[in-house]
C-alpha cells in the first residue's frame, strides 16, 4: 500500500482554518470583509467573552440566494473571480473562497441570507457538517452567528490569551477596517458594551475621533499628493503626539489594510527628527493605486501584499509628510489641566444629554422634538465657547508637553564648555554680516540672504537665562523657553547633514599622517567600504598589516577634532551590518552635533544668545533637536493671567 494518501475535505477545511482562522478576531475580519465586498452601508459586530463564545455580524448588503449560500460553504467557492487574469487585477476584499468553510469547520455557525426579493435562507453548521437548511425571513442583508469557536480543536483554545487581549485584537481589526471604509457605519458591542460607532458619512477624521479621541483627532494634519501611480489621501498626528509602538500606524491600499514595513519606515522617515527615539506616530494613509501593481495574493489572510514600485511609493510618502511639516508651526504650548478637564466635563455632559434625548427620541412629539433640538444646540454652543477659552485667540488649540528625558546618547547635560576654536554658531549654506546688539531689548530679524525659514519661528525678544540651561524669550504671544542645548545641537546638525552630503572638494592636508589600526575582521570590512567613507570625507589607504594612515580630511572639520571625527565615523561603518550611505551620513551629523553643542550650566552673553536664537530661526527644523526632543515650548499670555489670577 502506498504511503501518501489524499486527505479528506474534513480534515483539509481544518487545516485551511489553521491559516486563516488564527484567532475570534480573524473570523471577524473576514466576515465584516465579506459584508463589505456586499456593498453593505451598515455593518454590526457582537461580540461574547472576546468572541470565543459568540460573534454575530449583521449587514444590509446585497444578501445571498439559496444556491448560493449553500455553495458558499464549500471550498475555493467564490463570486469575485471567474479566471486567472482576474488575479491580476482584484478589487474585492474577499475572494480565496476559504473564509466561510474554514470558519465553519472550527465552529458552530449559522447564516440567515436574503437579497429582500424572495424568502431568505438559514443554514446551521456545525464543525463544517450541515445541520439545517430551511426558509428565514427576507430581510435583504446577511447575518452570521459563531458560536463556540475551536470547540472542535481544543489544542487550538491553548494559544488563545486573556480576553482583554483577544478583545484587543478585535478591537484593532475593528477600528482599521473603520478608517479604510469611513463610508460605511460600523458598531462593534462587547458583552452588551458599544466600544465603537462611526456614522458611515465618509469623513475619516470622525473615525479618528471615535477611535482615538476628539483631543487627538484636533491635532492630525490632513495630507493629500498625487503622481502618475499612486494617489494618497490621510492624517498625521503632531509630533507632540506619538505612542511607544508602531501599531498606531494604519496605511490602506485599495480599501485593504495591510501591514507592510517598508511603509511604516516611508512614515516613521516623514516624521525624521520631530519624533522622540523610541518613539512613533499616530497615522493613517489611504493609498489609491493601479490594482495590477499590487499582489494581495500572497498571504492566506491578505494582510501582506507584494508592491511593484515600493520604492518609489515610499519616496513619495516620506516626501509627502516632510512637505506637510515644513507648513507647520511645531511649538507646543503648556496650558492648565484643570482647563484640560473642564473640557473634557462638558463633552461628557454633553454626550450624556445626547444619550438622554436618543433613548427618549421614539416617544417625543414633533413639538417635543424641536425643544429639545434646541436645548441641545445651546449646549453644544456653550462647550464651543469654553473650547474657546483655553486657545489662543480662538484659533491655536493649547497642548501639553511632556516632560523632557535626558539625552539619548547619555550625556545629562553637565558643565561643559564650548571650544573656542570652533564658532560659537556655524550657518550652515550662508555667510551673514555680524549682528548689531542693541543696549535696549532687540528682536531676532532675518536678513533677505537667509534662507525663507524663520517665519516658522515669530520673532523673540531675550530676557535671559535661568540655571544656564534654558534661555527665556518673549513676544506678544507671550513667554518662550528655549533648551540652549536641544538649539545648538539642531544648528549643528543640519550644518554636519549637508557637509557630509557633500563631495569633499577642499581638502586640508595633515602636516603628520595619521594611523589607525584595526583588527583583521575589521580591517577587511573597511577595505571593502573604502569608497563609500571617501563620500562621507574619510581617505583611508592601506598601511602594513591592519592599518590604515589618513592624510587628508575635509577643511570643515572642527579644529582639534579631526581624528575623533574620522574615528566616529568609521565606528558607524563598523557597526553597520549593511552600509547605507543616507543613513551613515544622518547618524553621524546626529553624533557630531550633539558632542559640539553648549551644555547645561553654562553661562550665555546677551549676544551669544542673540546669535542663537537668530541662527536657529533659519533652520529647517527649529522645533525639535536631532533626537526629538522640544527645543521651544510655549507658555501664553492667558496661560500666565489664569496662573496669576488675572482671569478667572
Amino acid at each position: 500500500m502506498g504511503r501518501i494518501i489524499q486527505l479528506s475535505e474534513h480534515l483539509s477545511n481544518k487545516i485551511a482554518a489553521g491559516e486563516v482562522v488564527e484567532r475570534p478576531a480573524s473570523v471577524v475580519k473576514e466576515l465584516v470583509e465579506n459584508a463589505i465586498d456586499a456593498n453593505s452601508t451598515s455593518i454590526e459586530v457582537e461580540v461574547e467573552e472576546a468572541g470565543l463564545a459568540k460573534i454575530r455580524i449583521v449587514d444590509n448588503g446585497d444578501g445571498m440566494e439559496e444556491e448560493d449560500a449553500v455553495l458558499a460553504f464549500e471550498r475555493h467557492a467564490t463570486s469575485k473571480i471567474r479566471e486567472e487574469g482576474d488575479l491580476f487585477r482584484i478589487q474585492t476584499l474577499g475572494f480565496r473562497g476559504e473564509a466561510i468553510p474554514s470558519i465553519a469547520s472550527v465552529s458552530k455557525m449559522e447564516l440567515i441570507t436574503s437579497t429582500g426579493e424572495k424568502p431568505g435562507t438559514r443554514i446551521v453548521m456545525h464543525g463544517g457538517k450541515r445541520i439545517e437548511k430551511k426558509m428565514a425571513p427576507s430581510r435583504k442583508g446577511t447575518e452570521v452567528i459563531v458560536t463556540d469557536l475551536f470547540f472542535n480543536t481544543p489544542a487550538r483554545l491553548k494559544y488563545m490569551k486573556s480576553i482583554h487581549t483577544e478583545l484587543g485584537n478585535i478591537t484593532d481589526v475593528m477600528n482599521r477596517i473603520a478608517l479604510a471604509h469611513p463610508e460605511i457605519a460600523m458598531k462593534l458591542i462587547h458583552n452588551g458594551r458599544k466600544l465603537l460607532q462611526t456614522t458611515g458619512n465618509g469623513d475619516p477624521l470622525q473615525v479618528l475621533a471615535a477611535i482615538y479621541g476628539m483631543n487627538i483627532a484636533k491635532k492630525m494634519i490632513r495630507i493629500e499628493t498625487e503622481s502618475l501611480d499612486f494617489h494618497i489621501t490621510g492624517y498625521i498626528a503632531l509630533p507632540e503626539i506619538n505612542r511607544a509602538s508602531r501599531n498606531y500606524i494604519s496605511t490602506m491600499i485599495n480599501g485593504r489594510y495591510i501591514k507592510n514595513f517598508s511603509l511604516n519606515r516611508a512614515i516613521i522617515s516623514g516624521y525624521h527628527t520631530l519624533l522622540p527615539i523610541g518613539r512613533y506616530p499616530i497615522a493613517f494613509l489611504r493609498i489609491e493605486m493601479d490594482p495590477i501593481l499590487v499582489d494581495v495574493n500572497v498571504h492566506p489572510a491578505k494582510m501582506e501584499v507584494r508592491l511593484s514600485k515600493e520604492q518609489t511609493l515610499c519616496e513619495l510618502i516620506t516626501e509627502t509628510i516632510q512637505n506637510a511639516f515644513r507648513k507647520e508651526t511645531l511649538i507646543p504650548s503648556v496650558t492648565k489641566e484643570r482647563e484640560k478637564r473642564k473640557t473634557e466635563q462638558v463633552q461628557f455632559h454633553l454626550d450624556h444629554l445626547q444619550k438622554q434625548e436618543e433613548s427618549r427620541r421614539s416617544y417625543l412629539t414633533n413639538q417635543e422634538r424641536k425643544v429639545a433640538k434646541t436645548f441641545l444646540q445651546s449646549v453644544t454652543e456653550g462647550m464651543e465657547e469654553s473650547r474657546s477659552d483655553t486657545t489662543d485667540g480662538g484659533k491655536q488649540p493649547l497642548h501639553f508637553v511632556e516632560k523632557s528625558e535626558p539625552t539619548d546618547d547619555g550625556e545629562k547635560d553637565e558643565l561643559s564648555l564650548p571650544e573656542r576654536d570652533v564658532p560659537f554658531v556655524k550657518e550652515p549654506t550662508v555667510s551673514k554680516p555680524p549682528v548689531q546688539h542693541e543696549k535696549t531689548e532687540t528682536a531676532i530679524s532675518n536678513t533677505d540672504e537667509r534662507p525663507n525659514h524663520s517665519d516658522r519661528i515669530p520673532p523673540l525678544y531675550p530676557i535671559g537665562q535661568m540655571h544656564g540651561t534654558y534661555i527665556l524669550a518673549e513676544n506678544e504671544k507671550g513667554l518662550y523657553i528655549i533648551d540652549q542645548h536641544a538649539a545648538q545641537e539642531r544648528i549643528k546638525y543640519e550644518f554636519y547633514r549637508e557637509k557630509i552630503g557633500e563631495v569633499p572638494n577642499d581638502l586640508q592636508e595633515l602636516l603628520i599622517p595619521m594611523t589607525m589600526q584595526f583588527s583583521n575582521d575589521e580591517f577587511v570590512k573597511l577595505q571593502e567600504h573604502v569608497e563609500e567613507l571617501k563620500k562621507v570625507g574619510v581617505f583611508l589607504e592601506p598601511f602594513g598589516t591592519n592599518t590604515f594612515i589618513v592624510r587628508n580630511h575635509p577643511q570643515w572639520f572642527p579644529k582639534g577634532e579631526e581624528e575623533e571625527m574620522i574615528r566616529l565615523m568609521v565606528d558607524q561603518v563598523l557597526a553597520m551590518k549593511q552600509i547605507d550611505l543616507k543613513k551613515l551620513r544622518e547618524e553621524t551629523a546626529i553624533m557630531m552635533s550633539c558632542k559640539g553643542s553648549i551644555k547645561a550650566n553654562h553661562r550665555l552673553r546677551n549676544e551669544e544668545i542673540l546669535e542663537l536664537l537668530d541662527t536657529l530661526r533659519t533652520t529647517t527644523d527649529p522645533f525639535t533637536c536631532p533626537h526629538g526632543r522640544p527645543i521651544i515650548i510655549h507658555f501664553s499670555t492667558y496661560d500666565l493671567e489664569k496662573m496669576f489670577k488675572r482671569i478667572m
